[in-house]
């Protein structure tokens, strides 16, 4: 079988993001914030015609770093000679070819430079951000805990993930004769 992956980062932290809220005419609207520059990143792996996806948490990212991620990714995924996947990147530094070692079963693909709205992976973020949006915290624990769970919620729920990333042009799974 062969099937089409598409995979981003996505970098999150103790700035807080903040979004419009409600409050009450000739009152200003208060969001607790205390900027630091610590950083989680997300990686998600998604496949659009399925829903299935695979997120991964990190506290950095490097060449190196994607290699360990992209190995247990095509672990879970079950990648090699029954399961070929062509996974969709950017051109992250980090994603380039020299030097990395790209597990059997997986094949990069990479999109043109400056589009993103080619990279389904890129809509689900705003998803991601639901429960952290207009909140503070203190550490990058209570972070952490947080998207955690937020990624095994949306890791559950594969029609909404299908639902937001199979773009119309995506194509489905092949099994080759």
């Amino acid at each position: 079988m062969i099937e089409a992956f598409a995979t981003d980062e996505h970098r999150i932290g103790l700035k807080p993001i903040l979004r419009r809220i409600w409050a009450p005419r000739g009152e200003r609207p208060v969001a607790t914030g205390h900027h630091r520059f610590e950083w989680l990143y997300v990686t998600t792996f998604v496949s659009p015609a399925t829903g299935e996806s695979f997120w991964y948490l990190s506290t950095g990212v490097s060449k190196q770093d994607f290699e360990d991620i992209l190995a247990l990714f095509a672990c879970e995924a079950g990648a090699g000679r029954n399961r070929i996947i062509l996974l969709v990147l950017d051109n992250a530094g980090w994603h380039s070819p020299p030097g990395l070692v790209v597990p059997e079963g997986i094949r990069l693909v990479y999109l043109p430079p400056y589009t993103p709205e080619l990279q389904p992976a890129e809509t689900l973020w705003v998803h991601l951000d639901e429960p952290i949006v207009n909140r503070h915290f203190n550490s990058l624990v209570e972070l952490d805990a947080v998207v955690a769970g937020q990624c095994v919620a949306l890791n559950a729920d594969q029609d909404r993930i299908k639902s937001q990333t199979n773009f119309h042009w995506w194509p489905d799974r092949v099994v080759p004769n």
